[in-house]
């Protein structure tokens, strides 16, 4: 059995410990005793050095703890050392998970469902609807109780003995409980700050839907500070090119933003119209084939859009036309013809593409459809020439 230091003493990362055994893998090693937290309930691994190598990995096995290290150790007494920034960052995120979790109960009724601490971020998913107001109130609230600086204490007791619980911890035995003085009493194994005041600045990011639940993303502490100048650098810049204030910015930004939507817009609409009148242009251009009707094979890497709809139907604006475009990379095909061209081309187009297991069709003037390899595009073709004569 491993005994867990971090249990009654989170803030301790370095250690002195007897190895009592090995795994299948000689870098597997176990302790009589360790302050590394092994990934549980949430919360990631410890890392660091033991007997001064890099520990990769802690797995919790139950009664005893797996160091899973860059190169095998020898047996005897060996010196741990926890990395003590990812420790305390791990600490400051799970404290201030609890209190979030506290205060969405207490406010909104929004019960915590699970709990997963992130390189970069948190996630609490929550079995409730949370506006951004709600989140807004519950980030403020949450602060004021880590500024009142409230005691956190690991206690123990029997599970059929423990009262208050935010939610049934579902075990029997001693359970160890994270009580925050006034806000929280939570079964839990990992570690965590003495005080809310350490936590530091808790800063709620943003709400998913996930599965009929929230998805609420939040930083606390250092990570919060951090995300904080990255955004404020972020909108300073932002600010800067409008040679506007920080205030300023965002609605700058969004009518910029309305300007290029309505500028596109017109762009393309534009195009469209330019893409018939050269239809009609690449119609009076072309030559007559032995049926009397004027042809164009349009080739394009870049799809059937609307330019490509356009340049077609504005060439099938003419007399006895019939307009074939064909994108390679997307292995779909585009066919217009003129009402008095005689030919059908959802028809003959949908034949094609059924012959060859492709999908698509239309009605007789403009038809579309694509195919599933391009081995099946050139057998559409070779069926469309037939039909076209």
């Amino acid at each position: 059995m491993t005994k867990r230091l971090y249990y009654d003493d989170p803030f301790l990362t370095e250690f002195s410990a007897t190895v009592t055994g090995f795994g299948d893998d000689p870098r597997k090693v176990y302790l009589d005793r360790t302050a590394f937290y092994p990934a549980s309930g949430g919360q990631p691994f410890d890392t660091g050095l033991l007997g001064g190598v890099a520990v990769l990995d802690v797995i919790d096995e139950e009664d005893r703890i797996a160091h899973v290290l860059a190169e095998p150790i020898g047996p005897g007494e060996v010196e741990g050392c926890v990395d003590r920034a990812r420790r305390f960052d791990h600490m400051q995120q799970h404290t201030g998970q609890h209190l979030l979790s506290a205060v969405l109960e207490e406010l909104f009724q929004a019960s915590t469902l699970s709990f997963h601490l992130g390189q970069d971020a948190s996630t609490i998913d929550l079995r409730a609807t949370l506006s951004p107001d709600q989140a807004v109130a519950a980030e403020l609230r949450a602060n004021q109780l880590a500024w009142e600086n409230r005691p956190v204490r690991a206690l123990y007791e029997e599970a059929s003995q423990a009262q208050g619980l935010r939610k049934p911890s579902g075990r029997a035995g001693i359970l160890r409980i994270i009580e925050i003085e006034g806000i929280d009493r939570s079964a839990c194994g990992g570690t965590h700050v003495t005080h809310t005041g350490a936590i530091g600045a808790i800063l709620i990011r943003k709400l998913d839907r996930v599965r009929g639940n929230t998805r609420l993303e939040f930083l606390c502490g250092s990570r919060a500070l951090a995300r904080a100048r990255n955004d404020y650098d972020a909108l300073s810049g932002v600010a800067r090119v409008f040679s506007a204030t920080l205030d300023e910015a965002p609605g700058l930004v969004a009518q910029l933003s309305g300007r290029a939507q309505k500028a596109e817009k017109d762009r393309r609409k534009l195009a469209v119209e330019l893409a018939s009148i050269e239809g009609k242009q690449l119609y009076e251009r072309a030559d007559k084939d032995a049926a009397g009707r004027r042809r164009h094979t349009l080739r394009t890497a870049t799809g059937l859009d609307d330019e490509v709809r356009a340049l077609a139907q504005g060439f099938a604006a003419g007399s006895n036309a019939v307009f074939l475009a064909i994108c390679e990379p997307a292995l779909s095909l585009m066919l217009a013809c003129s009402p008095d061209s005689g030919i059908a081309a959802g028809t003959i187009l949908k034949q094609a593409l059924d012959a060859v297991g492709g999908r698509g069709g239309g009605n007789p003037q403009l038809a579309q459809g694509s195919v599933p390899a391009t081995e099946a595009l050139d057998g559409a073709l070779g069926l469309l020439e037939q039909a076209l004569g």
